[in-house]
């Protein structure tokens, strides 16, 4: 599977030093075809800065979100060398997250909530499918490592008369420290929609 992204970012990525872009990222780069090589939710993506494009190399059947190419290569320039921290933060948490993540910046976990509608069971058989490791919050939660140097959590709670269902994302703290906003919700997006999606 192949995937487009702007030439301009391609043209960015190209003036990066491989050596870098790798001690930082953890991804691998063939010299010879100058080809970028990252794994992310299980499968590897490759990108290719002389033909300008992404190329996927699937293990699973679930289709990414048309985010997701604009997040790999800005990951592969944005990202740095900082160590999980443990520490969960919401969105709103992030410097200037308050004001950004709203109205088209909004992350859409009504995508969550509306697909698995108070079902718990199904709610756990999908993210244990994609290698979720579960927490002890909400009414059922989970914690991914989409990329090793990524993490994140799904929240979910169960509706009732009063109030109706709820998903929450959390990422960790070192995510803030290391990518720009409009980065961080294409990976929020794509992340929400991946699991909306998972059969």
């Amino acid at each position: 599977m192949s995937y487009e992204v702007d030439d301009i970012l391609f043209t960015r990525l190209a003036a990066f030093d491989p050596v870098d872009v790798c001690t930082r990222t953890g991804c691998h780069y063939n010299e010879t075809d100058k080809v970028y090589s990252l794994r992310y939710w299980g499968d590897e993506y490759r990108v290719d800065c002389l033909n300008r494009c992404i190329k996927r190399r699937t293990s699973n059947d679930t289709e990414p979100h048309d985010y997701l190419p604009v997040f790999i290569v800005n990951y592969l320039m944005q990202a740095k060398k900082v160590p999980p921290s443990g520490e969960w933060i919401s969105e709103k948490d992030f410097p200037a997250g308050v004001t950004f993540f709203r109205g088209p910046h909004e992350i859409p976990t009504q995508l969550l909530s509306s697909r698995f509608i108070n079902d718990l069971e199904t709610f756990a058989r999908v993210c244990e499918q994609l290698g979720g490791r579960r927490l002890d919050m909400a009414d059922s939660s989970y914690a991914f490592m989409p990329h090793e140097h990524i993490s994140i959590a799904m929240l979910y709670w169960v509706g009732d008369e009063d109030f109706p269902a709820e998903a929450k994302l959390l990422f960790d703290k070192s995510i803030s420290q290391s990518l720009a906003l409009d980065t961080v919700y294409a990976f929020a997006v794509d992340a929400c929609f991946r699991l909306s999606r998972q059969a």
